[in-house]
């Protein structure tokens, strides 16, 4: 019997799509405009008006966006809170920009931050906090979190690396905090190729952003170099393509939403996994589709026995193991992280793709559930 495949992610440009932007992609090669150019400004304007901010600054990566933002803050030797459970970038911009990383845990709930788990790594020395929206979901505690920076007299950052389209109570992603830093990797809902976003409605951090993305410089055309920046441009080429697919954005989303319905109608009456429930009020892209396993199952052989048999191939998690538990940050994991080591431990990531059949979903779901089934009555005649 043949196995139906379905990939981890799937990357979807339709055949108008692709045209569009070879045909951008030509144009750019005909004028020779390929960086800084009406593309970028083109991208800028649509990244802009669809996460309804005032400024949008087109840079290299999603981490040179985030290292922009600390050093345009001017947070060089403070401590800036990082959640533990994210993506290595988080906490690596923190430290190429000159400030120190404060690891805090999450919530089992949002696999983020919470006001309780912000308050108990402040310390005299911290300036920043870095809200990482998990996943695509904006934890519906932004509001406290925000509450205790305003108390607290911090600047809040965010990182929304996987949040294009998310909202909360209306409110879009990118607009909590004083910046927001997106990326534009290929795995995103959307893409560019390669490539990140600034999102701020703060002028002066616009200004600021756009002196560091070209090497410092106080003018594109030449003029004094004022700041130690660096070649952290997004070329013509890469906005061309970012372009064309932040215009899919709402459709992507809505696609994901719906795979997720039948992932939740489908899981739910599955024991040893419990997906990770999305408050009524929060709006998520479903970058991520998050569940938890239940303590004892092995999520491994539960990942390669759903590849080998089944034929389907888990997204990666987020995130595996948390910052404190990477040698790199072993200098600044100080503390005890008890939720974080739990949810990283044991979550597990359905694939989604934006362009999901209905035939793929439900085989996603019927191998979940088999596998997931007779994991937990090994387990329970084992125990």
């Amino acid at each position: 019997m043949t196995i139906r495949q379905v990939p981890a992610a799937r990357i979807v440009f339709s055949a108008d799509d692709r045209k569009e932007i070879l045909d951008l992609i030509d144009e750019s090669l005909r004028t020779g405009s390929l960086t800084l150019g009406p593309h970028t400004q083109a991208f800028e304007e649509a990244f802009r008006s669809q996460h309804q901010t005032p400024y949008a600054v087109a840079v290299s990566s999603g981490t040179s966006a985030l290292e922009i933002i600390v050093r345009s803050l001017g947070l060089e030797g403070s401590e800036v809170v990082v959640p533990t459970n994210t993506f290595f970038a988080t906490a690596a911009a923190v430290l190429h920009a000159g400030a120190i990383p404060r690891f805090a845990d999450v919530s089992a709930s949002t696999l983020a931050l919470s006001a309780a788990t912000l308050e108990a790594a402040i310390t005299p020395a911290t300036r920043a906090v870095v809200l990482v929206h998990v996943g695509g979901l904006i934890s519906p505690e932004a509001g406290a979190i925000q509450a205790v920076c305003r108390n607290r007299g911090l600047t809040l950052i965010e990182d929304a690396a996987h949040a294009h389209g998310s909202s909360l109570h209306g409110q879009p992603a990118g607009s909590f905090g004083r910046a927001a830093a997106f990326s534009m990797y290929p795995t995103k809902v959307v893409t560019s190729g390669e490539g990140g976003v600034i999102v701020t409605a703060d002028e002066r951090l616009r200004d600021e952003a756009s002196i560091y993305r070209d090497q410092g410089k106080a003018g594109f055309l030449g003029g004094e170099h004022v700041r130690m920046g660096y070649a952290w441009r997004m070329s013509e080429l890469h906005a061309a393509v970012g372009l064309v697919h932040v215009r899919r954005l709402n459709e992507f989303v809505a696609a994901r939403q719906r795979t997720a319905g039948r992932y939740d109608e489908s899981l739910a009456g599955v024991d040893g996994i419990a997906p990770l429930p999305i408050p009524g009020r929060c709006k998520t892209n479903y970058y991520k589709y998050v569940a938890l396993l239940s303590p004892g199952l092995d999520r491994s052989e539960i990942k390669q026995t759903l590849r080998q048999e089944h034929g389907i191939a888990l997204s990666g998690e987020v995130y595996a193991r948390p910052l404190h538990q990477e040698p790199v940050f072993a200098a600044w994991a100080a503390g005890s992280f008890p939720v974080a080591d739990d949810v990283c431990a044991r979550h597990i990531c359905l694939p989604l793709h934006s362009d999901m059949s209905d035939d793929e979903a439900a085989s996603v779901t019927a191998g979940i559930g088999t596998v997931i089934t007779n994991s937990t009555r090994k387990r329970s005649t084992t125990v």
